[in-house]
């Protein structure tokens, strides 16, 4: 059975090509929207640390839809590391102070989301947490990629 490259809509009937992922889609579940219910690949496993918006510096660029890009270019930064892209990431797990200002962004974050991130949408989860480490931080964002062999 063919499953979609992640990203593509899950009726697809196109192998896994690049990126070595396979989106899975249970039957007769609604297909998701800017993410995928689950994903799964083969090769070298990297965990990303809980990555915040800051640059080399420790500075941050003000605001949350910003601080979203910083971020998950540092994600990349880190994947990249490994020999991976965004076509490698399996899984993001959001930690945001708001979800109302999440909500409120959604619009600016998809263009946002694009640019960095292509149209590559893997597993994801979203979290309000009460506060995180650096007091200026406004998300955080773990990751895991597989990079094939």
């Amino acid at each position: 059975m063919t499953r979609p490259v992640v990203g593509e809509a899950a009726t697809s009937d196109r192998p896994t090509a690049g990126s070595g992922l396979t989106a899975l889609q249970p039957a007769g579940w609604p297909t998701p929207k800017g993410y995928a219910n689950g994903v799964m690949g083969r090769g070298n496993m990297v965990l990303t640390g809980g990555l915040i918006g800051w640059d080399e510096n420790k500075e941050f660029p003000e605001g949350f839809v910003d601080q979203v890009e910083r971020t998950l270019t540092n994600v990349l930064a880190v994947v990249a590391e490994a020999g991976g892209g965004p076509e490698h990431i399996a899984r993001l797990t959001w930690y945001v102070r708001s979800i109302p200002t999440y909500r409120a962004s959604l619009a600016e974050l998809g263009p946002v989301y694009r640019r960095v991130m292509g149209r590559h949408y893997p597993a994801m989860a979203l979290v309000e947490v009460s506060d995180l480490v650096e007091p200026k931080a406004l998300v955080e964002i773990e990751a895991t990629a597989i990079v094939p062999d």
